[in-house]
């Protein structure tokens, strides 16, 4: 045994070099050239919408001036956010905000699970295709078409609803312009427009489970309430809990469109959200600091849920994000 050979420690291997690494790096590239092809589209629109922007939340902690730009603007540190808290208007804008999604979280949530059960035991699939294309087709309108359909349908005056109301007897009611409504219609349009699009995700869930073990239900007995309790819920309730912890990532986003095109004077107190505020105060008012700032809190909000349910639901014993 030569010296070379004795002195080198058994069992070890020295690293490679720099060059060789990058040569293999760079050789893996070639290899899957074509993959990369297809996420370079999504890596550039990250790197353009999401990335670059995030700059912007330096506009929270100035009095930003558009004319000298970011490095000119004087810095305020937090004072922005201290004028946002201490704002009276910032906790009716708290609570809209999260009493809306609550709402949604509740009666919404659950409704795309369901709706994929129920076209999963549709057994005639071009029935199930039809009813696919029906319930997605609401999805491709526009709010602006969502809310016009709503007042043609609960106005006091022409609304469809009040014309059989006063056709039967009845005194009209006021949907449109009772605080005590808002929430709830605002509700209602998210279900019908969006619970057919849901449901995208948890039939690819559901697509996914094994048939055999449908079969070997059948041979134990199982009816199809026991199979879907047993089987179906079980398979996707990983892709439940996901949707959910992203869902609740969001909790201080409330679709601003939808509220903008449904609030009005007189439901103001219950309709404004942060992101109407923003709107109003950072676009109409050119206060572009206290929008950012109120950006960036509404953004801090939402990754302190997103940590705290992945927390929770990992402690649970299932799967978080990560």
């Amino acid at each position: 045994m030569n010296l070379e050979q004795s002195t080198k420690p058994s069992g070890l291997s020295f690293p490679c070099s720099s060059s060789t690494h990058n040569r293999k790096v760079w050789q893996r590239l070639v290899t899957g050239r074509y993959v990369y092809m297809l996420i370079l589209p999504g890596f550039i629109y990250f790197a353009i919408f999401k990335f670059l922007p995030m700059w912007g939340v330096l506009i929270a902690f100035q009095n930003y001036n558009p004319f000298v730009g970011i490095s000119g603007s004087e810095w305020v540190g937090f004072e922005h956010f201290s004028n946002l808290f201490l704002d009276k208007h910032f906790y009716i804008l708290l609570r809209n905000t999260l009493l809306i999604n609550l709402m949604s979280l509740i009666f919404f949530f659950p409704l795309p699970i369901l709706l994929s059960v129920m076209l999963n035991e549709v057994r005639h699939e071009w029935f199930m295709k039809l009813n696919q294309s029906i319930v997605y087709m609401p999805h491709f309108l526009s709010w602006v078409v969502v809310a016009s359909m709503t007042f043609f349908t609960l106005s006091v005056d022409v609304g469809f609803i009040n014309k059989l109301l006063i056709s039967l007897g009845m005194d009209s009611i006021s949907f449109l312009s009772e605080p005590k409504f808002f929430w709830g219609i605002l509700t209602l349009q998210n279900i019908w427009k969006e619970t057919g699009w849901g449901t995208i995700i948890f039939l690819a869930a559901v697509a996914g489970v094994d048939p055999q073990r449908y079969e070997a239900a059948v041979v134990d007995g199982a009816g199809r309430l026991r199979q879907i309790w047993h089987i179906t819920l079980p398979a996707i309730r990983p892709t439940i809990v996901i949707l959910l912890i992203l869902r609740l990532g969001h909790m201080a986003d409330v679709g601003f469109e939808q509220v903008l095109l449904m609030m009005n004077p007189l439901v103001n107190d219950v309709a404004d959200v942060f992101d109407t505020y923003v709107y109003y105060r950072g676009i109409q008012q050119g206060d572009i600091s206290i929008g950012t700032a109120v950006g960036m809190f509404k953004g801090v909000v939402g990754l302190i849920l997103v940590l705290i349910s992945n927390y929770v639901v990992k402690k649970l014993g299932h799967e978080g994000i990560y």
